[in-house]
């Protein structure tokens, strides 16, 4: 058997960074939007935490192929401008329901086959409605502090052409940073509820049962959206990461495994969880290991790095608790901005598709809700039925 490399955990660890520098602060805004107390908040990182550690180590073990898994970013995203309208329990429910379609279109093929059959240019314009309002966020506080605005821009455009791999932690690093210096400035800094002092950012974090309750705008307006940017924004990307790679599991398995552990974890704050894309990718290739049969120990190692972010969250709300607005709106902007850049440009890649997909991308972003529907619901079916009425031959 052959040994562990330092590049298996390298890659492994890598991965895990680039995940959660990119987006755990849009996870804890989500929490917060939700109704969730700083607490429950540290229960919603350990159960993701622990749903990626587990799903990573056992599928990539049991496999011998590099399987990392990752809770949902786009998904994160649309709940940031849609979960506000729902209670708690409605939305813990949102998120069984979620796991409860995952697990049967895992079932199915067909079902998967379907899905994956909506046109790249509707679901890329669901993905930019969605990620739009985020990103315009990066300059909504131009008047309020334009030398910070300046600031993060600045960071972002030189480490984009001097160090793009490391862009985000830098971007965290410097927010962590400077909200610990603003709020210590405006002595409104404080530790999260029930914190006794500074070795309590040290504890282990304590999962918090919350009870779902299920309604049917809660289903219609967050569990079906969530499950269909996740399907086609994050499952079926991450078997194509497969597949480029030369890797071809059965993903029928690892699909319902992964809905089984989100249906678990679902009262916890395990919102979602998903077959990664990008972050897989670090574990897949020649730095992860030359040898194309022991890259699964990459995604092992970004398993148990996973645990251990896990066990940390109460650290990691500790550090972004005290996070001014401004700092969230920069940093998940700039963060997202990628994602929106090659999201547009799917969007408008097939000329005869670019009329449904602007729609379908306007009527998302807007955020109404209408007859219990979130507009990314409307803006998935208005794309469809333009797509379908421009097909239609025309009477002559």
């Amino acid at each position: 058997m052959s040994k562990w490399k330092l590049s298996h955990i390298s890659a492994g660890l890598t991965a895990v960074t680039v995940g959660y520098s990119s987006s755990v602060v849009i996870i804890i805004d989500v929490a917060r939007k939700a109704g969730a107390s700083d607490d429950m908040v540290i229960s919603w990182l350990f159960a993701l935490g622990l749903g990626m550690g587990i799903t990573c180590i056992l599928f990539s073990w049991l496999s011998k192929l590099p399987v990392v898994t990752a809770w949902s970013t786009p998904g994160a995203a649309f709940l940031l401008t849609s979960i506000g309208d729902y209670s708690l329990s409605e939305a813990i429910g949102a998120f069984v329901i979620c796991a409860t379609l995952s697990l049967i279109t895992a079932q199915s093929r067909t079902l998967l086959k379907q899905i994956s059959r909506i046109p790249p240019a509707i679901s890329s314009a669901l993905l930019a409605g969605i990620l739009l309002p985020i990103c315009l966020a990066i300059f909504s506080d131009v008047n309020e502090a334009p030398h910070l605005v300046a600031l993060f821009i600045t960071a972002y455009l030189i480490g984009s052409r001097l160090f793009p791999r490391y862009l985000m932690l830098l971007l965290l690093i410097m927010s962590v940073g400077i909200s610990l210096f603003m709020t210590s400035a405006s002595g409104t800094v404080a530790l999260p509820s029930g914190s006794s002092g500074l070795a309590s950012m040290f504890t282990l974090p304590e999962p918090i049962w919350v009870t779902p309750s299920f309604s049917l705008s809660a289903a219609i307006g967050l569990a079906f959206p969530l499950f269909l940017i996740t399907t086609l924004s994050q499952n079926l990307p991450g078997i194509a990461i497969h597949h480029a790679h030369g890797y071809t599991p059965d993903h029928k398995p690892i699909l319902s495994g992964i809905a089984i552990v989100q249906a678990l974890l679902a009262p916890f704050g395990g919102f979602t969880f998903n077959l990664a894309a990008i972050t897989a990718a670090l574990c897949m290739g020649e730095q992860a290991d030359n040898e194309k049969s022991q890259r699964y120990k990459a995604a092992i190692a970004a398993g148990v790095a996973y645990l251990f972010m896990g066990l940390l969250a109460s650290v990691v709300v500790a550090l972004f608790v005290n996070m001014p607005s401004i700092i969230i709106h920069l940093l998940a902007g700039l963060a997202l901005l990628a994602t929106l850049q090659g999201a547009v440009v799917r969007a408008m890649e097939v000329e005869h598709h670019r009329a449904p997909a602007l729609l379908t991308m306007l009527c998302t972003a807007s955020g109404f809700s209408l007859f219990s529907m979130t507009s990314a619901v409307w803006g998935l079916g208005l794309g469809l039925i333009l797509l379908y009425v421009q097909k239609k031959p025309a009477n002559a």
